[in-house]
């Protein structure tokens, strides 16, 4: 193989002219995007919508095009560099995010996952500028240990695990774990043979997923108590998963948080929610095969493959209870399920593979994961799918938050 030459100086300053220019280009497609996402979350008017929605389709294909121009200039650009310095080692990301001399505002945003995520309506650049730069010194450490099952559902292994995350101060003693996801990409969707699949659980399909930041639990009656002054939950408890929220009204909460922290949180695309779930697992739960009620929070009437009954506690629990996964996450199965942003689709054709939200024709349902307390273990799997319309209201239905920026 020939190895390719470095780039002369006038061959690399016109290398980064042309990525200068298209890098702007990629700005304005981004904001266009943030402007149309937010559009769509009050418009009413089907036929607004219908407008709307096609608008960000070509706006997102137009900056996916830019974007894959961008990344191979930065190749070239990078490859020159490291042929002209052979003895200089790669330089890895920090676990935590930090400012890096030559990371452009399109690689810091999908740093953190903001690239077609949607609801980006505080996610300038300065802000997200300002919080790489806080979360250095703020960011902090957490050691865990997760469970992993044999095929009945009996724990063989008990890893420990750390995570990086900060903590959102809402107010009157009441705060919020946000953990660091590390990117990367994963299979998502159900295999053919997994049992109890649904058919929308397919294709399986590659995602690409950036760096994000999530919900340590989902959001707490006190939580949603501190934003939104009222607590609509069934089964009260301060530490308690909130429910019998509409999508709708978890959106507001979003809104309305970001308000008043100056950061962008919103409900996570379902790509992002299941890449997290999954935690790096292939298999229907990231405890293993099967799942049983010493790990989460379903009606244990029901067994799963050759798991065992259990308990059904007939209500929500304190969040928090059982192990995570390797993320450091809790509560991804049962208890309560969560919003995601997603329409739903009955099937992966045609599904963003970059963990963007699916927002373009579809129902008028949204998407909802994790299964519930009165949920089989079957609607607790990772590839699952639930869905209702953004109105619907439960005593079974809440939500978990993702940072933008």
């Amino acid at each position: 193989m020939t190895e390719e030459l470095p780039l002369s100086p006038g061959q690399r300053r016109r290398l980064e002219q042309q990525r200068d220019t298209l890098q702007k280009q990629w700005d304005i497609r981004h904001q266009k995007i943030e402007r149309i996402t937010r559009d769509l979350a009050i418009e009413t008017s089907a036929t607004a919508r219908y407008q709307l929605e096609q608008q960000l389709q070509n706006e997102e294909a137009e900056r996916k095009r830019l974007g894959n121009e961008l990344d191979e200039i930065d190749t070239k650009l990078q490859s020159s560099t490291t042929s002209t310095n052979p003895n200089t080692a790669p330089t890895l990301l920090s676990p935590q995010p930090q400012l890096l001399p030559n990371l452009t505002r399109r690689r810091v945003i999908q740093y953190l996952g903001l690239a077609g995520a949607g609801f980006a309506g505080y996610g300038s650049v300065h802000l997200l500028t300002q919080l790489l730069q806080t979360q250095k010194s703020t960011l902090k450490k957490f050691k865990f240990r997760t469970a992993t099952v044999n095929a009945q559902g009996k724990i063989i292994e008990r890893p420990s695990y750390e995570a990086n995350y900060f903590v959102e101060d809402l107010g009157n003693n009441v705060t919020l774990n946000m953990v660091q996801i590390p990117g990367g990409k994963f299979l998502m969707g159900s295999p053919a043979e997994e049992k109890a699949r649904g058919d929308d659980e397919g294709p399986q399909h590659e995602v690409r997923v950036p760096s994000f930041f999530m919900g340590k639990y989902a959001v707490t009656q006190a939580q949603y108590q501190a934003i939104m002054g009222e607590n609509p939950s069934k089964f009260k408890g301060e530490k308690r998963p909130v429910e019998q929220v509409s999508w709708n009204d978890a959106v507001e909460f979003c809104k309305r948080l970001s308000q008043k922290t100056g950061r962008t949180y919103r409900l996570p695309s379902e790509a992002e929610w299941e890449y997290a779930a999954r935690a790096g697992t292939t298999t229907p739960f990231y405890f293993g095969e099967t799942i049983t009620t010493d790990l989460a929070n379903y009606n244990g009437n029901y067994i799963y493959a050759s798991g065992t009954k259990g308990q059904s506690r007939q209500q929500t629990i304190d969040v928090g209870k059982f192990p995570p996964n390797s993320f450091g996450l809790y509560d991804m199965c049962g208890n309560t399920y969560e919003w995601c942003i997603d329409k739903y689709h009955d099937n992966y054709n045609g599904a963003p593979t970059d963990s963007s939200p699916w927002l373009e024709s579809g129902s008028d349902s949204r998407l909802m994961r994790s299964g519930s307390w009165m949920s089989g273990p079957r609607d607790c799997r990772s590839a699952n799918r639930g869905r209702n319309n953004p109105a619907y209201r439960n005593f079974n239905v809440g939500f978990r938050l993702v940072l933008v920026a």
